[in-house]
């Protein structure tokens, strides 16, 4: 993703703080933010959420060959993780190995560098999960 892309700066209260969409219609909520009730469709009303980043491991993974920007970060255990208000999230599980999981261990959201541009580039930070202890 390049520093100045519009996406980049449009995804920052996802990435910051958890942000995502709750039908009020249908009350299920969406991660990330939806601005149409996949449910519901148009009778569907959206509004803003912002999730407590508590949650449990639904599957997990150990990545050996990461992806391009990635190759000092590997090996690195990657979840999908439910959040407690029942979204879905992938994110990278820190400040553990892939023996200290199973599924359901509780998580919860931390703050952390995703990745860094080169030594003078931008910084791109997000959430992560850790277990909850």
């Amino acid at each position: 993703m390049k520093s100045g892309s519009a996406l980049t700066w449009r995804l920052i209260p996802n990435r910051y703080r958890l942000i995502g969409s709750h039908c009020e219609t249908c009350k299920e909520n969406f991660f990330p933010t939806r601005p149409v009730c996949p449910s519901c469709r148009r009778k569907g009303k959206m509004v803003e959420k912002k999730f407590k980043g508590e949650g449990k491991i639904y599957s997990f993974t150990t990545v050996q060959v990461p992806p391009e920007g990635f190759e000092l970060e590997a090996p690195y255990v990657l979840a999908i993780v439910e959040l407690s208000e029942g979204p879905r999230v992938t994110a990278q599980v820190v400040d553990c190995s892939e023996n200290d999981l199973g599924f359901g261990t509780p998580v919860e959201m931390v703050f952390r560098k995703i990745q860094e541009e080169g030594k003078e580039g931008l910084i791109h930070y997000g959430f992560k999960f850790k277990i909850k202890k």
